[in-house]
């Protein structure tokens, strides 16, 4: 099965801070706004007739749209997704061939849990779900200890017979 491979280790959390062979590009980010699924027309039968993207593929294009992933998109990140849309079209419209290009795209687009930890990409509301207690939903620390007070003088294992 095709994939991408491990994600890239932090470069500050490597133990060899070896100089990266290729240097980093930085580029202004700048905000797009998502485009409409576009009208066109493709060609059937030796005819130009209009493209009918099918139901799905619009329910699939407004989840991305009010996704919080695209809040990051450029331009370019829209024209690639653009042409996922059509893939997504050719799936659903019954190419068993477009699921592999399909799925690669995604991924590429942080569209599971998986992809989004490979692109290191984490949930900011995650850390509050659980109101401090955890993954194991036990008690914090401060439900647990909050109590305790120190032994007057500071001493430990104060009482023992001398």
């Amino acid at each position: 099965m095709a994939g991408m491979g491990p994600a890239p280790k932090d470069p500050s959390r490597r133990a060899r801070r070896n100089k990266d062979p290729i240097p980093q590009t930085t580029i202004r980010w700048e905000r797009a706004e998502a485009p409409e699924l576009p009208e066109f027309r493709i060609e059937r039968d030796g005819e130009l007739v209009e493209f009918v993207w099918p139901e799905r593929t619009r329910e699939w294009w407004q989840t991305w749209v009010d996704s919080p992933l695209s809040d990051h998109f450029m331009a370019v990140d829209w024209e690639f997704h653009l042409g996922t849309a059509l893939v997504h079209a050719r799936h659903w419209q019954g190419d068993r061939y477009a699921a592999a290009e399909l799925r690669l795209r995604e991924a590429q687009l942080g569209a599971t849990l998986e992809s989004r930890a490979r692109l290191r990409i984490v949930t900011a509301e995650a850390d509050n779900a659980d109101e401090g207690r955890g993954a194991s939903g036990a008690p914090s620390a401060k439900e647990r200890y909050g109590q305790l007070r120190s032994l007057p003088g500071g001493q430990a294992g104060a009482g023992k017979s001398t």
